[in-house]
């Protein structure tokens, strides 16, 4: 990446125009409430409602918020970050040993694109729930199912123990904003919970390296995911921008020390009805300094049939998505992926 090939540069109507980055920012919530109930059972109901009635919010105006006080360590978010330098330093030959096949997500690759055009990183995924099963394709007819697992580095110490690590820290606040979300939309706090028995959630590491003509390119280019929720870690550099609901400037989320941001996926504006929405958001890149994020895309399992919830959908609310299988999606997404590389 130490030069710019041309299938990075942005034709002119999609480079990087101005970025809010002062004023009023995404929310910045804190999870207090519900990180600490075990430690005053039966005390903080009322606080923990009125914490849900903030996600809700936050949610329905932005579709991101910045999450304090969330629960997950911070050595073990420590340890991630520095497996991710680690593995990103090594030569390309010994990360293309763990590239990622045709029909399989996880492993290194560094041929992402957004549209036409290739983005600005390098990236290593891998699977929270590894050997999940999926669909053998997004074919509706073809009944075949078979294992995912993630390619794992096999001279790097530790690394494969530390990522399992922080997915499992990762997830616990997963379920703790899984239950928030469902309480802001008047649900059962666990009503959510059963869809992800056998979760399809995958992390990423995200590298992206310094750039010579940062308005020629972006890291990631605007994106929605296809996730019930995601979960990023950033460090302080900054780089994510987030697309205003209210006006479609697009905002600098800026790091906040031990935190998460979190986003609205394409499964929760489909299960809510479009009363929360996935929010388009892109990774920039600047010439001085590499940036590395670390977000989780929380995914139901396979079988799960994907539709509005029934109780929010009514004669004045009618269903505004038809049925279908999260896993047949998931594959049509990735199919869709291979061919922006053809």
């Amino acid at each position: 990446m130490e030069e710019i090939n041309p299938s990075y540069i942005l034709s002119e109507g999609y480079r990087p125009k101005h970025v809010i980055t002062e004023g009023e920012g995404i929310p910045l919530i804190d999870l207090t409430p519900i990180t600490n109930r075990e430690m005053s059972a039966g005390s903080n109901n009322k606080a923990v409602e009125e914490l849900a009635a903030e996600i809700g919010d936050a949610c329905r105006t932005w579709g991101f918020f910045t999450v304090i006080n969330h629960g997950v360590p911070s050595d073990i978010r420590r340890r991630i970050m520095e497996a991710s330098r680690k593995f990103f330093a090594l030569p390309l030959e010994e990360k293309k040993k763990v590239s990622r096949e045709a029909h399989n997500t996880a492993g290194f690759h560094n041929d992402e694109h957004s549209k036409d055009f290739k983005d600005w990183k390098e990236v290593y995924d891998f699977y929270v729930n590894d050997g999940m099963l999926m669909p053998a394709s997004h074919e509706p007819d073809d009944p075949e199912i078979v294992p995912w697992y993630t390619p794992w580095p096999e001279n790097l110490s530790e690394f494969r123990e530390t990522c399992e690590e922080y997915g499992r820290a990762c997830e616990k606040l997963f379920f703790n904003l899984l239950e928030l979300v469902s309480l802001s939309l008047g649900l059962p706090p666990k009503r959510l919970h059963g869809y992800f028995e056998n979760q399809a959630s995958f992390a990423r590491l995200n590298y992206y390296a310094p750039c010579p003509k940062p308005d020629l390119v972006l890291g990631t280019g605007g994106h929605k995911d296809p996730s019930a929720l995601t979960v990023l870690a950033q460090e302080d550099v900054e780089g994510l921008d987030v697309l205003r609901k209210s006006d479609g400037a697009w905002v600098r989320v800026k790091p906040v020390p031990d935190s998460f941001v979190i986003n609205v996926g394409d499964v929760l504006q489909v299960w809510s009805n479009d009363l929360y929405e996935s929010v388009e958001h892109r990774a920039m890149v600047n010439a001085e300094t590499e940036r590395y994020s670390i977000p989780i895309f929380f995914h139901p399992s396979h079988d799960v049939t994907m539709k509005p919830l029934d109780e929010l959908v009514d004669e004045r609310s009618p269903a505004k998505y038809p049925e279908y299988k999260a896993g047949k999606w998931l594959n049509l997404r990735m199919e869709w992926y291979n061919q922006l590389k053809l």
